[in-house]
């Protein structure tokens, strides 16, 4: 089963330049902690964009082409997630904004760290959804370096 993780503004904002735009550690430990032991899957710019390999999970990188240091490369998007659409296993989809796009109608959960901001600069951005179709269970609230957060777990029916 597919799940995404992302940390998202008011207006869906993800990143810029490749980075995200909102660092807030307790979001960062919660990725952390939800993802370790599961396969995560992103695209070639995330990839890029990390400092190394994500440790203690099977880091599987979305191109078309040769990706040095990933555990697996996926050149055939339709027929993996054909092929894994049904997994016991959760995998994670952790970025960016195409991949999740991708990936949406296939995911069973959303785990979505909803800030209460706006990123003006953004160029990366979440794509939209109808939250109607979702359960939500917050799993948490917080306020860290004045922003105000929710962390998220939309469950798909």
């Amino acid at each position: 089963m597919f799940s995404i993780i992302a940390a998202i503004g008011k207006n869906n904002e993800l990143g810029k330049n490749n980075q995200l735009v909102f660092h807030i550690k307790e979001d960062m430990k919660f990725f952390r902690e939800t993802t370790t032991g599961h396969p995560v899957i992103m695209g070639r710019k995330t990839w890029e964009s990390l400092p190394g390999k994500l440790k203690d999970r099977e880091n599987i990188v979305v191109s078309r082409h040769k990706i040095t240091g990933a555990d697996y490369v996926i050149s055939d998007l339709p027929a993996y997630i054909s092929k894994y659409k049904d997994s016991d296993t959760e995998i994670f989809i952790i970025g960016g904004a195409t991949i999740y796009k991708e990936f949406l109608p296939y995911a069973k959960y959303l785990y979505l760290t909803e800030v209460d901001a706006s990123a003006k600069d953004a160029d990366a951005f979440f794509p939209q959804f109808n939250k109607t179709e979702y359960p939500t269970e917050i799993l948490k609230k917080g306020s860290e370096n004045g922003l105000d957060f929710s962390i998220v777990k939309y469950i798909k029916h």
